[in-house]
């Protein structure tokens, strides 16, 4: 399976949330994500060992529908720059990336 890319950007302070869906190209069909639990984090690079998680769900198994999502009071303790993403599924005996990208973290201004 091929790691679809997106860049994402958050705004500090603010709560944040990205739903992707998920398909297969070669025949057109969305894929189904019953049985898989999804995980995702956020780095400065991918060798750091610091990292924040987002709030990962499936939430259309048969849609293949996930989101990922951060609340205001984590978005607010991230300094602003560019960090490292991505989005993985497993199974009971599968690990997969789907997603990987960029994230723009910009500050805020309204406290």
């Amino acid at each position: 399976m091929a790691v679809y890319v997106a860049n994402l950007q958050i705004e500090s302070g603010t709560d944040f949330e990205h739903l992707f869906s998920l398909g297969d190209n070669d025949n057109n069909t969305t894929l189904n994500l019953a049985g898989f639990t999804v995980t995702s984090q956020l780095r400065k690079w991918a060798g750091s060992t610091t990292a924040v998680s987002f709030a990962s769900t499936v939430s259309s198994a048969t849609d293949g529908e996930i989101q990922i999502s951060m609340a205001s009071t984590i978005t607010t303790d991230i300094k602003p720059g560019r960090y490292l993403y991505d989005v993985v599924l497993q199974d009971g005996t599968s690990k997969v990336k789907v997603v990987e990208g960029m994230v723009n973290v910009r500050a805020g201004v309204t406290r």
